[in-house]
């Protein structure tokens, strides 16, 4: 069994991440990575949950931006989100922990719809649940559909993982000056407008108190590491 105090947890996983040392799509090893990395967790007895965006397939935002609907944009984002949410359950199944897909958007012949009382019987009977197809709903982020995720599922904690190891003042790939931080308030990331998740997914977190943890997804020591404290993060909340 693991050592850390959080029961059930919510993985945010930016799209992107999944593409690797490549500029679009699936990367194989980075994808068997980030499965390994969960099944261990899992294997120690921690309840998993895994919203997962779609940087590395579509953008609604780019779309809004050059003059194309918005609405539809989201709509093509929510797909793709589902198919990295595909890609990433059978990859942890075949690594040996059973995954089950829900999706917001309704798809019955590719994933079940996503409830909570649903998402909850199947992370008691160990399935990590991966839910795909953000809120289901235009104009909210996926990182706004992890928030509200955890929340709904009772999760102790929100872990985000990204290519750096927790929140900077900016930048760090662009601005050597950049200065990290150990831990913040939920206030304190919404008034310094500190980009690492977008300010609707922290006002929810803020009221619903649910703590975020931000870290490297590629970190030595992996997502079990983040939880036991061995691996650096930045806590918010």
């Amino acid at each position: 069994m693991s050592d850390t105090p959080y029961k059930r947890i919510l993985l945010k996983i930016s799209g992107e991440v999944l593409a690797g040392d490549q500029n679009f799509g699936i990367e194989a090893k980075f994808l068997k990575s980030i499965a390994s990395q969960i099944v261990e967790t899992a294997n120690q007895g921690v309840q998993i949950a895994i919203v997962i965006g779609a940087g590395n397939i579509f953008r609604g935002l780019k779309v809004a931006a050059e003059g194309g609907d918005r609405v539809t944009g989201d709509l093509m984002g929510m797909l793709g989100t589902v198919i990295n949410s595909l890609a990433l359950g059978q990859e942890i199944c075949k690594q040996g922990v059973d995954a089950k897909v829900f999706s917001s958007v309704s798809m019955h012949s590719v994933a079940d719809v996503f409830t909570a009382r649903d998402a909850k019987r199947a992370l008691k009977s160990g399935q990590v649940i991966i839910c795909g197809g953000g809120t289901g709903n235009p104009f909210f982020t996926t990182d706004t559909a992890a928030a509200l995720k955890a929340i709904e599922l009772d999760c102790d904690i929100l872990l985000k993982g990204t290519k750096v190891d927790g929140i900077y003042s900016a930048d760090p790939a662009t601005d050597p000056n950049a200065s990290r931080y150990e831990s913040l308030s939920h206030a304190d990331v919404i008034s310094q407008d500190l980009k690492v998740m977008d300010t609707a997914a922290f006002a929810l977190a803020r009221d619903n108190n649910l703590p975020i943890l931000v870290y490297e997804l590629e970190a030595k020591g992996g997502l079990s590491g983040v939880l036991d404290g061995s691996v650096r993060s930045t806590r918010v909340g």
